[in-house]
């Protein structure tokens, strides 16, 4: 059974004591938020509500993509770009998963390209040593336009263009960002990983029509948990976005989710478990258009 903590400010804050866990089963997290353009505000409640996981037992926990800075405008995150590294969105995330002694998976930051006016909008993942154990640069960059509703990505992102997965004690991960997620192709260049990180911030207008779908058709067609941490309510900028951040297991069920404001969802997951739906529907190893 997965447990959940809703950030409120009119409750007081008590210590939480770590949920047991059972043999086998280790518990991840997707922090959500409603991000804006001051840094060190945002890394202040990602900071709470990473604690707030941590002390629910997450030994994994996953910040949706630009957790860090939503800026007032899209430019606002090139100022703030980070070289490889080094820097304060770094520094947090390195220390805090040293002091916690967990995984931190922070959904996007911000990071120097090759081209002066735009960034690579990098999710890093940080081992309980506080190292960087990974980096995966967007590939798929968001494009939209319905009624007063505008976004081209590719203004101020250059777009990654490698897969990647990491191990990890809590098997392999693998790596993708907000709007990959409609791309399949992607999940299986993969190759088999047992969880897949989709750090968001879907718009309300795309996440109400597609975003659990979407997220669930991934769980279920690659056979893995997915853990989709997501920006969740108004932004300073004027941006609504959809939340319902989730933890989903390999046969597409649910286990936990925040449908708006902060807060996280934790939920266990289990190798064994995901081994048995494995071999019950072996459907990964039988795909053969990818060996034409």
């Amino acid at each position: 059974m997965s447990t959940r903590l809703r950030s409120s400010a009119a409750r007081p804050r008590r210590e939480a004591k770590p949920a047991a866990v059972a043999p086998g089963v280790a518990r991840i997290a997707a922090v959500q938020m409603a991000s804006g353009p001051n840094v060190k505000g945002n890394l202040n409640e990602a900071a709470r509500l990473i604690a707030m996981a941590a002390g629910q037992g997450a030994a994994l926990v996953a910040l949706p993509e630009n957790f860090a800075i939503m800026g007032l405008t899209e430019r606002d995150k090139v100022v703030l770009r980070e070289a490889a590294g080094r820097g304060p969105i770094q520094e947090f995330l390195a220390a805090t998963a040293r002091r916690h002694q967990i995984w931190i998976a922070g959904g996007s930051v911000p990071l120097v390209s090759t081209d002066a006016g735009r960034i690579r909008s990098a999710c890093l993942v940080y081992d309980d040593k506080g190292h960087c154990a990974a980096r995966y640069d967007k590939i798929h960059l968001f494009g939209f336009e319905m009624g007063d509703e505008s976004y081209r990505e590719e203004r101020t992102i250059e777009p990654g263009t490698e897969v990647v997965t990491v191990d990890s004690p809590f098997g392999r991960l693998g790596l993708s960002i907000c709007y990959d997620l409609r791309f399949p192709e992607l999940y299986r260049a993969m190759g088999e990983v047992d969880i897949v990180l989709v750090p968001s911030a879907f718009t309300e207008t795309t996440g109400r029509a597609h975003w659990e779908t979407l997220v669930r058709a991934r769980a279920i067609e690659n056979l893995a948990y997915v853990l989709a941490p997501a920006q969740g309510g108004y932004h300073v900028n004027g941006r609504e976005t959809h939340g319902d951040s989730m933890i989903v297991d390999p046969w597409g069920v649910v286990l936990d989710r925040l449908p708006r404001g902060s807060g996280i969802v934790v939920a266990g997951v289990n190798l064994a478990h995901l081994r048995r739906l494995r071999a019950s529907l072996p459907a990964l190893s039988h795909r053969t258009l990818h060996r034409c």
